[in-house]
């Protein structure tokens, strides 16, 4: 059949090189890879026997050949993890399932907790209307967001904008409370300036009136509900971080055949008139080299792809060159159990009492950090020492070149370590045992500048026979692991059956079939 050159080894461009080597597709499959390790964003980290998740990624899904895909890797466990053995905690197990005391290769099942910190309190994420989030609000702000969500609903505001997007859904008074700030610091724009598309993807279903939905049908036992996304209370997650799923992915991909390159970075693409006949890239020695393709599959930045791409007509050009995107900075940092002074005052149980947060959003005017996670409560095998430390990931969006982009990694961690202290999470600066930095560029496509314009970029890439756009930053569309491996099973079907268009492919995450609600990032999902 030919040879398919797959840019990147993220999801998106895994899950495809797997899945034309599993279908017989006859294609000799290289995938070229930028860096050092497999997974893109979803990668995880090691660092002195601790594991660093780069944005936390749950695995959800209401696509089952998703689910069923992750359950091939990576088995459901059928026995209990460490903290559930030492909690007497009882959690959801597959019949016949690996046991995560014995063997790696296994998805566990974790409980979703995340919550919003604001004004040095907790709230649950998303918003609940429960009798201790109206006393934290105090009798006359819950006055004001009743009347300000009546408001809303009666008049509502033209969706120009992702401030008017959230204000019909939320009202004005949580809107400023909740989701103005911490927008604004993970885009470095105002919503007012972003596009209400983002708000349409990422938020869907969820609103003041899910919520009260949601809470009704608890409260009467409905089975059978429909949960939005951001309301589910379990997820999965591999037992050793994200990055696991994409290295055992990448293993089946050599042991059918394919070829995986790291240290591959792909500088330029080939066109001949409406198809394309190959790519240029850098290999692990430095040195520039070409390989010709019959079928390009890129999840590369479509900023870079059009970029490194001759005879690109001038208008589709500048769009793609005007395509903004956030980056990320995030910092490991390792404390004693008892340095930690966030309480737990849930009815959880978790070891050491920790608070049971997997991520906690920061809604502080006064800082800059945006989320932070707690490794401990992903998944008890992501720290060294699970009983006497606590393994934390201080999150902050940047733009590469910034200030912060190019800080040294000791004053970032000097910053970022103030800012602890600052929030009341630890005492003092001194009792931190140890941080590591990670970069990550171009992690979030935005939705300003150029991207109005998208459509037409995108219509000029379809017409390109031989290329399909997959995954988050191959088609610049903010989506969550599902969706980037839905995007790769419907390039790999068309590849297969001959399939002309490519209205399937940029159509996953748009349409009904695959909406799932998230309004901010968590998997990633800043996902």
């Amino acid at each position: 059949m030919g040879r398919a050159i797959i840019i990147g080894a993220g999801p998106a461009g895994l899950t495809a090189a797997y899945e034309l080597l599993s279908r017989k597709s006859g294609y000799e499959v290289i995938v070229l890879e930028e860096s050092e390790s497999y997974g893109g964003i979803s990668k995880t980290v090691s660092w002195r026997g601790n594991r660093m998740d780069m944005g936390g990624h749950r695995f959800f899904s209401k696509v089952p050949e998703v689910n069923m895909w992750w359950e091939k890797m990576l088995p459901l466990q059928g026995r209990p993890t460490k903290d559930d053995i030492m909690l007497r905690r009882k959690m959801p197990l597959k019949k016949g399932g690996p046991d995560p005391e014995k063997t790696d290769y296994v998805m566990l099942r974790r409980r979703r907790v995340s919550r919003i910190f604001f004004n040095r309190k907790f709230f649950d994420y998303p918003i609940s209307l429960k009798w201790k989030t109206l006393k934290k609000l105090g009798f006359v702000t819950t006055i004001e967001v009743g009347f300000s969500y009546i408001k809303a609903a009666l008049f509502k505001k033209e969706e120009t904008s992702l401030e008017n997007f959230y204000i019909n859904r939320f009202g004005k008074k949580l809107y400023s409370m909740f989701f103005e700030d911490y927008t604004e610091n993970l885009w470095g724009r105002h919503p007012r300036e972003i596009d209400a598309s983002w708000g349409a993807q990422r938020v869907k279903g969820l609103s003041i009136k899910a919520v009260l939905k949601d809470v009704f049908e608890k409260a009467f036992g409905k089975k059978n509900r429909k949960v939005e996304t951001s309301l589910i209370e379990e997820f999965s997650y591999p037992k050793l971080g994200p990055g696991e799923l994409w290295e055992v992915t990448a293993k089946r991909i050599a042991e059918l055949g394919g070829l995986v390159k790291k240290r591959c970075r792909v500088t330029g693409i080939r066109k001949s008139g409406n198809r394309l006949t190959g790519v240029v890239y850098v290999d692990a020695d430095g040195r520039e080299q070409e390989l010709s393709g019959d079928v390009i599959i890129s999840s590369m930045p479509l900023k870079d792809l059009v970029a490194g791409m001759n005879d690109v007509p001038e208008k589709e050009a500048r769009i793609a060159a005007g395509l903004p995107y956030r980056d990320y900075m995030t910092l490991g940092v390792l404390v004693p159990r008892d340095s930690l002074l966030l309480k737990n005052e849930t009815n959880m149980k978790t070891v050491s009492n920790i608070i049971p947060d997997c991520w906690i959003y920061v809604q502080d005017r006064t800082v800059k950090m945006g989320r932070f996670q707690i490794y401990n409560n992903w998944s008890p095998y992501m720290v060294e020492d699970l009983e006497h430390t606590v393994w934390m990931g201080l999150e902050y969006f940047v733009n590469e070149g910034d200030r912060f982009w190019t800080m040294e990694d000791s004053k970032f961690s000097a910053f970022a370590v103030k800012e602890m202290v600052k929030l009341g999470i630890i005492d003092k600066a001194s009792c931190v045992l140890g941080t590591h930095v990670e970069r990550v560029k171009k992690a979030y496509p935005a939705y300003f500048d150029t991207y109005d314009e998208i459509d037409t970029l995108v219509d000029w890439l379809k017409g390109i026979e031989n290329l399909y756009c997959v995954g988050r930053n191959g088609q610049h569309r903010y989506n969550n692991i599902d969706h980037s491996m839905c995007t790769s099973f419907e390039a790999v079907s068309n590849i297969i059956s001959g399939r002309k268009d490519k209205d399937n492919v940029w159509s996953v995450n748009t349409e009904k079939d695959y909406h799932e609600a998230a309004s901010t990032p968590e998997n990633n999902e800043v996902d």
